[in-house]
């Protein structure tokens, strides 16, 4: 197979602004390329490739987005849109390995072996009228409480004691056909028609799985794919709190602790009889006890406990009703495992928390918040691999690596990516100085610059070249003046 060097086509008159890849991006995509040849040499990143992946890896960080024209502009020229584009597309890269074997250099470079599994879901807002951009369906805008059309987003995160890691996901498209039938059955059941009178829910398409059935899909992927890490628990919101989800959870990795919640209505079976989980803890005197909030901060909270029959599971799990101090209504969590107790199903709940900071790093830092328009699911799954490849790069950053192995705390992603801009300057810099003709080769990239980073934009404040008008008395109008 050849890969024409030549797609990524160059400017002579203009020099890049990243003229060298920096050091550990470079590191990166070296490993990267070991552990596909190590996997199997046909599929070994081409010279070309390992160029470009390193490239687009430095761009999203620079620019926050995935958008080939800004990438061009960031090379001051030396790579077209066109080409950047075209290797994205047809360069026959092996896509859906890359994720996992990064995971693999992630895991050994700071010897992960055990962790806890966050899984959650998220939108990415899309606009009202697109049709090429993959998944884009009717979701529910948080910030308004209304509708917009967005995509939806599964992902699973590795927490460990060192580290918190993108380890899986999956975008989520709802089953027309349900979403049809929904929506009239809510009709006719404001119009008070009776269950019995109103048409069935059809049969979910195996083409349309739910959030749940995608996440234990991606746990299974994982396991395969990661063997030797040891899943210690696996915590999700209230949507992954039901019988099916759990229990498959708990049989794909093995015999690790699945903790969710329960709505305060759901029933609980006590001597035979049904009562809901609300109703139940309402009678049972809470303990107070010191709660260790993800390893840090320690709280207050007020803790009622029991091992019960949970009628929608069918089976008995360890029910757990926590209220922090000032809250005045319970949550109520599930977990699979009997055999914990009840503050330390507790204490790694909290760690559910950081799959949601993930997420808003994701969004804000890593190219995933904004133009992010690639058509078709090749071009969503692609730039989604990506952004989150990002973040592995970022995690193997010279930097977060000396805090982390010497016991400091870790970098925000956002510093990383201002530490990052920063030596992308100086490196640049250093180009002009060292360059064989400082002068000539400093004129060249200024007019580059003002070329396309800099819009003159037409000012509407200003009258020149508009028509100014007569701003004066009128002769033949004197007399109106003696009425």
């Amino acid at each position: 197979m050849i890969y024409a060097t030549a797609s990524l086509i160059m400017y002579d008159e203009a020099e890049m602004l990243i003229k060298k890849m920096l050091p550990f991006v470079e590191n990166y995509t070296d490993l990267l390329n070991a552990a596909l040849i190590q996997h199997s040499p046909g599929m070994s990143l081409s010279r070309t490739q390992k160029l470009w992946l390193g490239f687009c890896i430095t761009g999203i960080i620079l620019t926050n987005s995935i958008n080939w024209s800004a990438f061009s502009r960031i090379s001051v020229g030396q790579y077209k849109k066109n080409a950047l584009s075209w290797m994205f597309r047809n360069s026959k890269i092996a896509w859906e390995h890359l994720f996992h074997f990064s995971l693999s250099i992630v895991f050994q470079t700071y010897g992960i072996t055990k962790g806890v599994i966050s899984i959650d879901d998220s939108d990415k807002k899309r606009s009202k009228c697109t049709t090429k951009i993959f998944g884009v369906h009717k979701i529910k805008d948080k910030s308004t409480g209304g509708f917009c059309m967005g995509q939806g987003l599964v992902f699973l995160t590795l927490i460990t004691p060192k580290i918190t890691v993108p380890i899986g996901y999956a975008f989520h498209i709802p089953d027309p056909e349900i979403s049809k039938w929904s929506k009239e059955d809510k009709r006719l059941k404001k119009a008070g028609v009776p269950k019995s009178e109103r048409p069935k829910e059809p049969a979910r398409s195996e083409a349309y799985p739910t959030i749940t059935m995608i996440a234990n899909e991606l746990l299974e992927t994982f396991v395969k794919k990661h063997p030797a890490i040891k899943i210690e628990a696996v915590v999700a919101d209230a949507l992954y709190g039901n019988a099916i989800f759990m229990d498959k959870a708990s049989e794909i990795t093995g015999t690790s602790q699945i903790v969710s919640q329960l709505r305060n209505n759901q029933n609980i079976l006590i001597k035979n009889k049904k009562k809901s989980v609300k109703e139940y803890f309402e009678h049972c005197q809470p303990v107070e006890q010191t709660l260790c909030v993800r390893g840090g901060k320690e709280v207050k909270v007020y803790i009622s406990c029991a091992r019960m029959y949970v009628c929608a599971h069918d089976k008995r799990r360890f029910v757990i009703a926590l209220k922090y101090k000032g809250e005045k209504e319970y949550r109520y969590l599930v977990a699979t495992d009997l055999t914990w107790q009840n503050i330390d199903i507790t204490e790694v709940y909290t760690l559910r928390w950081l799959v949601e900071v993930f997420i808003q790093d994701h969004k804000a830092n890593e190219g995933w918040g904004k133009l992010t328009k690639q058509p078709g699911e090749d071009g969503s799954y692609r730039s989604l691999t990506l952004s989150l490849l990002v973040d592995h790069c970022l995690l193997l950053h010279p930097d977060q690596m000396a805090s982390i192995n010497n016991k400091l705390p870790a970098k925000t992603v956002g510093s990383l990516c201002e530490i990052i801009k920063i030596d992308s300057i100086l490196s640049f810099v250093e180009e002009i100085i060292y360059s064989d003709n400082p002068e000539s080769y400093f004129k060249k990239i200024s007019v580059f610059l003002k070329e396309h980073f800099v819009k003159s934009n037409d000012s509407t404040k200003h009258m020149n070249l508009r028509p100014w008008g007569r701003h004066e008395p009128s002769p033949s109008l004197k007399y109106k003046a003696c009425r």
